[in-house]
């Protein structure tokens, strides 16, 4: 199986999940749990899980935080290649889900607002052919990490790589510009966005006509549906495939869900599975994220995993 390398984001996450509508200026009693966080982080944790040998590129801070985080991602299996920054404390992310099940987030990059080229040239090992690279779009969006993420694209087509890409979030991206991620991004072989994603980048707001426009730039496209399931297309066919979601009973965080899409999507992916058996796999991955708390898979998952 190809080994992934994930240069991206690592966060704590504190999740306050209300139990009733938000009570503006006033109390609403809440479930309040805190677990690892971070797109990238979670894509590579997702992988471990699937068995994928995966390594993840990024920067945390020198607070307990940091280490627990790093803890977590060798504890999943993952090659967790770490920079500690001293000065700045590792990223926080606090979401407030609602008793709805929709989400709001508040980012603090911290640490991995200073992720420099040379952290990602001290792992220059893992840039070898046949494996492949996937970039969170967060380190493009954010304009401390950017750098280090665009070195991690050139040193991946080198080394000629394949490499997808992600894009981050849809409010940050906007706020960046789609001309300059589609400028940075060339040459990955996969992108992966959410229908606002795909909106932001293309101007287009019908997930098949911005698939068929992103191809200009990208051999082929995913674009995640949410409740809807996700489609993939290339140049060349005439209709996107498209998957539906997997039905579950109740949606109890949607925290990473589309992180764990990516994990499941890519081994199928990068094995040459047919489009619609990948786009499942990202499905039953998701929909096994949606229902627990947090963004990363559940330690009685890891540890059945393991068994």
């Amino acid at each position: 199986m190809t080994r992934v390398v994930v240069v991206g984001d690592l966060m704590t996450d504190t999740v306050a999940r209300a139990a009733y509508p938000l009570a503006k200026g006033s109390d609403t009693p809440a479930a309040v749990t805190t677990h690892g966080g971070g797109s990238g982080a979670n894509v590579a944790s997702w992988l471990a899980l699937e068995g994928v040998e995966v390594a993840f590129v990024g920067r945390r801070g020198s607070d307990i935080a940091g280490r627990n985080r790093d803890m977590e991602l060798m504890g999943y299996g993952v090659d967790a290649r770490l920079v500690m920054d001293s000065e700045r404390p590792t990223g926080t992310c606090v979401v407030l889900v609602t008793h709805k099940g929709d989400r709001t987030m508040l980012s603090d990059p911290g640490a991995n607002a200073a992720l420099l080229p040379e952290d990602v040239e001290r792992c220059r090992d893992l840039f070898t052919q046949g494996a492949h690279l996937h970039l969170s779009g967060y380190s493009l969006i954010n304009e401390g990490s950017r750098k280090a993420a665009t070195r991690a694209l050139e040193l991946a087509a080198q080394a000629q790589m394949s490499i997808s890409v992600d894009g981050g979030s849809s409010s940050p991206l906007k706020r960046m510009g789609a001309e300059p991620f589609l400028e940075w991004t060339q040459g990955a072989r996969l992108l992966v966005v959410d229908e606002r994603e795909a909106e932001v980048l293309t101007g287009r707001d019908k997930p098949d006509a911005a698939a068929k426009v992103l191809t200009a730039w990208y051999p082929q496209v995913v674009i995640k549906l949410g409740a809807e399931g996700a489609l993939w297309y290339t140049n060349g066919r005439p209709e996107p495939v498209t998957v539906a979601a997997e039905p579950i009973d109740k949606i109890v965080d949607g925290t990473g869900a589309g992180d764990a899409f990516i994990a499941g999507f890519l081994p199928a992916w990068l094995d040459g599975k047919p489009p619609a058996e990948a786009l499942s796999a990202g499905c039953r991955l998701a929909a096994q994220a949606l229902q627990h708390l947090g963004a990363r898979p559940t330690l009685d998952v890891v540890d059945n995993q393991i068994k």
